[in-house]
């Protein structure tokens, strides 16, 4: 009896110890998918500002500093010039 007891309580053991091991792995693999979720929507960003910033490069020149301006946001984006 006592022997069936003590596979019980080590099955029991490995069982909870196996749950939490699943339990951590899942937390870092959730925190890993919103990290590269954020990089992807930077970059996501980052083209789209591209786009508008060479669509509306004349705009920036027209204005008094908005050559350094223009600058600033292709290297805050970048994006080429």
């Amino acid at each position: 009896m006592l022997d069936l007891l003590s596979i019980y309580l080590l099955n029991l053991l490995v069982t909870v110890a196996m749950f939490t091991v699943l339990v951590f792995r899942a937390w870092v693999e959730h925190k890993n998918y919103r990290l590269m979720w954020k990089e992807l929507e930077w970059n996501k960003t980052c083209r789209t500002a591209g786009k508008l910033l060479k669509a509306e490069k004349s705009l920036f020149t027209k204005v008094e500093g908005g050559e350094e301006l223009y600058e600033m946001l292709c290297e805050l984006f970048s994006t080429n010039k």
